[in-house]
């Protein structure tokens, strides 16, 4: 009995062991953890803790949290409502519960999380909390780290467009409900461009962070600013009457050009063009104020530097931009149905009178069966930014119809508005470069303004053409001011010669000068010429005498939708001309 006695005890002892160390592994787990245990008794008001000092190094004397009212006051108050709502509740059920709070001391800040189950009382009162205590500080420095990138701009620290456009919506609601009104300024710094080309990149993005410390520090507490684009700034003005407007963009317009900026490069004399829209007043909606501040910050420009103008309701501009607003939908529409198509017009040679290519000119067919010409829908496109999706979709018709018809050359066109994006330009290359095998058939025409906006991504563009056998063709050219130097640095293929020059050439000697200059010149640089609005046999055989490689125009040959690609007789017959816009 008593060697039993004695392996009974022993046996207990070994189990009482196994849960200590059971307890003792589970409590280092949890420090482990980076977390607390603590049981908090209503009854007294005390908490029991563990491992809370391994976790709170800032909070060294846990005595001074041996309370529940002790806790409390080491949260913040929206963590302290959480957790009394958790306390008052009188539901006869166990609930858990979260929140987090940070806790400050004079060593420093650390964000706590805060886990654990409510047990109630029979009458369902709150007997006690028990849980655990987590430091959470990287976790929540890393939350508001992606989230300030995520709503400011990375240069300057402001507020993005996206953000920005959520306040102005904010400002906007509160103004409706509350019967005042608030004004939505957009700054833009005048010139950065030219800044750029004097002082180098690195000196302008000075300036824009210069420009947005100067326009932030002259507005208000409540007021709110954003950076929208490269050199604009958008700024949010609360409880602001429509008079006060003007005051407040000349103190924005001050605070730049009162002082030279100073940057690595030089010193720079800033100034901004302000627009301005008085909401809900002049604009219902976020969407538009901005376009409404943009489009007053348009009228502002047009004055010179350092303007202001107020956009004011307008029947006839609202009347205009329901058009364009018409017009782009029906664009929109039209590519989704496929109803934008090509109306074809021969190049014809000067010598054999027969057509050599076409230019893809774009149509859109309309859901009634009219046919709409290009200058009744590319402005509209170009000014909502569309015209890369027309342009695109020009490339791809374009291939397919030379993979269809091996005989064909076709020369397409790229907008002045395309031509100025690098990523789009390089996606036409990449688009062509996988059809390789109908390069050669291919003339791209760019007009003379748009090759010499950026002369260097111009010449990048048209040298990767030619590299995989395409031509290039320079379209308007006359109406601009490009130099043969110029294009002799873009080796170009051909000139299109501006219709301005061809129309009437025989009765105007001061045209047969500049087009036989101009087409000397041509054949110096070997450049081949077309002239453009051809429109008589008179003015076909002076041209031919002038040296013109090829003609196109009504009188050769109109745009045809569906045309009889097996023609190949000579053209000989005058056809009636039409207006020079038709064949724009």
């Amino acid at each position: 009995m008593k060697n039993h006695a004695l392996a009974k005890n022993s046996a207990g002892g070994v189990t009482s062991l196994a849960a200590a160390q059971d307890i003792e592994r589970l409590r280092l787990a949890i420090i482990g953890a980076r977390e607390a245990t603590f049981d908090w008794t209503l009854s007294d008001d005390r908490i029991a803790w563990d491992g809370a000092t391994e976790i709170l190094p800032i909070h060294k004397d846990l005595r001074r949290f041996s309370s529940g009212k002790s806790l409390l006051s080491l949260m913040d108050d929206r963590a302290r409502s959480k957790c009394r709502a958790v306390l008052d509740d009188t539901s006869q059920k166990q609930s858990q519960f979260e929140f987090e709070f940070e806790a400050s001391s004079p060593l420093g800040s650390e964000w706590i999380e805060v886990r654990g189950v409510r047990l109630p009382r029979a009458d369902g009162r709150t007997e006690r909390l028990a849980g655990t205590l987590k430091l959470v500080t990287d976790r929540v420095h890393d939350a508001q780290r992606l989230h300030y990138l995520a709503t400011r701009d990375e240069l300057t620290g402001h507020l993005n467009r996206t953000s920005l456009r959520y306040e102005l919506s904010e400002a906007i609601g509160i103004a409706k409900e509350s019967g005042d009104t608030c004004a939505y300024l957009v700054a833009s710094i005048d010139r950065l461009a030219t800044i750029n080309d004097a002082y180098g990149f690195g000196a302008a993005d000075e300036v824009i962070v210069a420009v947005g410390e100067r326009l932030s520090c002259s507005l208000r507490g409540t007021d709110v600013i954003g950076r929208t684009a490269g050199n604009k700034f958008g700024v949010i003005v609360s409880n602001c009457k429509e008079r006060e407007v003007s005051l407040v963009a000349e103190r924005l317009r001050a605070a730049v050009r009162n002082d030279v900026v100073s940057t690595r490069a030089g010193t720079v004399a800033a100034t901004v063009s302000v627009g301005a829209v008085c909401v809900p007043v002049s604009a219902a909606s976020s969407q538009e104020a901005m376009l409404r501040a943009e489009e007053a910050l348009e009228h502002a420009r047009s004055k010179g530097r350092d303007g202001f103008s107020m956009y004011a309701n307008s029947p006839q501009r609202e009347t205009a931009r329901r058009k364009l607003m018409s017009i782009a939908d029906e664009v929109v529409a039209a590519l989704n149905e496929n109803r934008i198509v090509f109306a074809y017009q021969p190049i014809v040679s000067a010598k054999t009178r027969k057509a050599v290519h076409y230019e893809c000119l774009l149509r859109m067919m309309r859901t009634d069966g009219s046919v709409m010409a290009a200058g009744q829908f590319i402005p509209a496109a170009e000014q909502l930014g569309l015209v890369r999706l027309l342009d695109r979709h020009a490339l791809e018709m374009t291939v397919a119809q030379l993979h269809a018809k091996p005989e064909l050359s076709l020369a397409v066109n790229v907008s002045g508005t395309t031509a100025g994006d690098p990523s789009w330009l390089e996606s036409f290359v990449n688009f062509v470069r996988a059809n390789r095998s109908v390069a050669e058939r291919i003339i791209v025409e760019l007009t003379e303004t748009a090759a010499l906006s950026d002369f260097e991504e111009s010449t990048r563009f048209i040298s990767n053409l030619r590299e995989l056998g395409c031509r290039v063709a320079i379209d308007d050219f006359g109406a601009g001011y490009t130099s043969f130097r110029n294009l002799q640095m873009l080796k170009v293929d051909m000139v299109k010669i501006d219709g301005s020059y061809v129309r009437g050439i025989a009765q105007s000697p001061d045209n047969q000068i500049f087009v036989r200059t101009l087409v000397d010149l041509a054949k110096n640089f070997e450049l081949q010429t077309v002239a453009e609005w051809v429109g008589s046999d008179e003015e076909t055989s002076l041209l031919q005498q002038l040296g013109v490689d090829y003609f196109q125009g009504f009188h050769l040959g109109e745009p045809e939708i569906s045309p009889d690609w097996g023609k190949t007789e000579t053209f000989t017959c005058a056809a009636e001309q039409a207006p020079p816009a038709a064949v724009a």
